[in-house]
């Protein structure tokens, strides 16, 4: 992942934690409505990743007990990791895009349910991405995935002269080949040396791709169709996935130059998204919780910045959604140079540093970083008359940190992803005023590291304490334990 170029080691910041008395006084544990559910307290155990469905996305044994471990801290909110709209394949991902995944997906929502006492809300983040390839070896590249045109023959003749542009499409591709990288930037176009050196990826502005052209069409329906799974299989509401290097979020940044009327300006930006949501809450109704987690900033040249997030945020408000959860980066046009035979990340650059700050960081330090975006969002949207309850995100791991941002109204919620893997049941602990036996989250993305590799994603804090216990299951490589430790 890309670190500041100062690289300054910030320590944990000294944590004072609640007694219980102090705790149940405190806005962090009193209840706030969302929709036509009420959350029991304040705090969010946002989307994550943890690679433990099938290949085929089906939940399993591990997936129903990663929740469940979540659930035994009563966080008031647990949100489901980004969940497939389609009925494609798509690794060990959970999907939603079929009837058949609802009966694991309600085993899942029953042991959150039980394990919290029913203090719990559980919902699902709803995704959708665009197909993405692993980056070639140069040679496959010349000889299988580039299409060959005119124009590579016109490029050749200008750089090598008579002789260089004749012969067949095989010799074409052989004299490609044998270039140099600075000779290919003369002959490839901007997005065949990316297809080159990244790997191949679709972006919503490929529409001279039909099933590109048609998602305003196609998408709606497959959110809603989703959404409708996602009751049956007893989720208190959906989160609808409209962040990071997803298609959604790709409709609503600058970068989305679409010229059908999905594109554009920001009205035009925003028409997809507000189709969306009308189809889910046509589906949804008053039954379940809807709202989106979306961008306070793109972080990447030419994206979307907190002015636009400032202004999406009313609009998705005026659209009816019931929370507002902020996150930040998480870009592939930003993202480092995947290896060869590896597919790109969009979390290795500059976004998707500002996504999951680490203690090595700037001056500003990795604690709380992105509180700000959500409190400009936030106070944009009282302005404009709504009262939509906003989350805020990113390097939140102690009771001041969190109780400072709903004393001064930056949000309505606080998530934290990362506190909440070290020690799930760090919320609990807090409540019932024994904060000095958290485990603290070291922000050195040992997690986010697995996650890369689509590995099982565990806590290295975990493995400290009895591993070799009767009842410690392990991760897949055998060196990890797959759950955190229990407190009680």
């Amino acid at each position: 992942m890309w670190q500041p170029p100062e690289r300054i080691k910030h320590e944990l910041p000294p944590a004072a934690w609640p007694t219980r008395e102090e705790a149940a006084a405190a806005r962090l544990f009193q209840p706030i409505a969302l929709g036509p559910r009420e959350a029991r307290t304040r705090t969010w155990v946002p989307a994550m990743v943890p690679w433990r469905a099938t290949e085929d996305g089906f939940v399993t044994d591990d997936v129903v007990d990663w929740y469940r471990r979540f659930a035994d801290g009563k966080p008031g909110v647990l949100v489901v990791e980004a969940t497939g709209i389609r009925d494609i394949p798509s690794g060990p991902l959970l999907r939603i895009g079929h009837d058949r995944f609802v009966e694991g997906l309600s085993k899942l929502t029953a042991a959150v349910k039980e394990a919290s006492g029913g203090e719990t809300l559980v919902f699902i983040q709803l995704i959708d991405f665009l197909s993405i390839r692993r980056r070639p070896p140069r040679d496959k590249f010349f000889a299988r995935f580039l299409a060959i045109t005119e124009q590579h023959r016109e490029r050749l003749f200008a750089l090598r002269g008579q002789g260089a542009a004749d012969g067949d499409e095989a010799e074409i591709r052989a004299r490609l080949e044998a270039l140099t990288d600075a000779e290919l930037v003369g002959v490839l176009t901007e997005r065949e040396l990316e297809d080159l050196k990244q790997g191949y990826r679709e972006r919503v502005t490929d529409v001279h791709l039909p099933h590109i052209r048609d998602l305003p069409t196609s998408l709606p329906p497959l959110f809603a169709a989703a959404a409708t799974r996602a009751l049956a299989a007893g989720f208190d509401g959906v989160e609808l996935h409209f962040a990071h290097a997803y298609t959604m979020a790709s409709f609503l940044s600058a970068l989305n130059t679409r010229e059908d009327g999905y594109g554009g300006s920001r009205e035009n930006r925003m028409r997809l998204p507000r189709e969306v949501i009308s189809a889910v809450r046509e589906r949804v109704g008053t039954q379940g919780v809807l709202g989106c987690r979306y961008l306070g900033d793109d972080v990447v040249a030419g994206g979307n910045h907190v002015d636009d997030a400032a202004w999406f945020g009313v609009e998705l408000a005026r659209a009816g959604l019931d929370f507002l959860s902020i996150s930040k980066g998480g870009k592939f046009e930003d993202a480092r140079q995947p290896k060869v035979g590896w597919a790109a990340y969009p979390y290795t650059g500059r976004s998707g540093y500002e996504c999951m700050p680490t203690i090595y960081s700037d001056e500003r330090g990795p604690f709380s970083r992105n509180t700000p975006i959500a409190a400009e969002i936030r106070r944009t949207v009282r302005t404009a008359g709504f009262t939509t309850p906003v989350i805020a995100a990113g390097g939140i791991a102690s009771f001041a940190q969190a109780e400072a941002a709903l004393a001064a109204e930056e949000a309505d919620l606080v998530a934290s992803a990362r506190q909440s893997l070290a020690d799930p049941d760090w919320w609990l602990k807090m409540r019932e005023g024994q904060g000095e036996t958290i485990r603290r989250c070291e922000f050195t993305n040992y997690c986010e590291a697995l996650d890369q590799q689509h590995k099982q994603v565990t806590c290295k804090l975990w493995d400290r304490e009895a591993l070799d216990a009767p009842d410690v299951t392990m991760a897949q490589d055998g060196k990890r334990r797959l759950l955190a430790p229990r407190w009680r």
